[in-house]
């Protein structure tokens, strides 16, 4: 069991370095701004309608930028597959390592800023009312403190058992697997 729960951990790194990417990617046409401002881009059945420019940038990238909607696709499915991921972490270890907890918060409440941080999902509820530059900004803190928890604790679990080639082959495989059926 222990080396299934390394193999995820392994997997759930991996899955991270695809979140990194496509973040990053997103983060170079991203505006955190709540400033209101009225639409008038290439999707012309929301031309007048006033937004965020948060939520106008991310339009702007879904419809302008070329490969845009395939990035925030490939970043929102690769967030949902790292909280599974790391639920199934969790669950190998039966719940007993404080890492798989914090993990799991870290990834909760970075998933929850992602959300706010577009502006779309939270807008009109109490959570709403918070400035985007708060939720990006909390989106971009957790993440870091992630991969220092799967990166701290890959180590530790690679002390124990040391990782092969095969080891790291077949972790690349599973998780090209996992992308290709998701």
């Amino acid at each position: 069991m222990e080396r299934a729960r390394q193999l995820v951990g392994e997997m759930l790194i991996y899955c991270f370095v695809i979140v990194l990417a496509t973040g990053a990617f997103l983060a170079f046409h991203y505006t955190p701004d709540d400033r209101q401002v009225v639409y008038d881009g290439s999707y012309a059945p929301l031309h007048g309608v006033p937004m965020s420019a948060a939520y106008l940038s991310s339009l702007e990238i879904s419809f302008d930028v070329h490969g845009g909607l395939l990035v925030r696709q490939l970043h929102h499915t690769s967030s949902l597959l790292l909280l599974l991921g790391a639920v199934v972490w969790a669950m190998l270890g039966h719940f007993r390592y404080a890492p798989a907890w914090g993990g799991l918060a870290l990834i909760l409440v970075s998933v929850l800023g992602g959300y706010g941080s577009v502006d779309d999902l939270l807008h009109g509820t109490v959570l709403g009312g918070l400035p985007v530059v708060f939720w990006y900004g909390l989106h971009l803190l957790t993440a870091l403190a992630l991969i220092l928890t799967l990166i701290d604790t890959s180590r530790r679990e690679a002390a124990r058992q040391p990782r092969t080639p095969g080891f790291v082959a077949l972790a690349l495989a599973l998780i090209v697997v996992v992308f290709l059926w998701a």
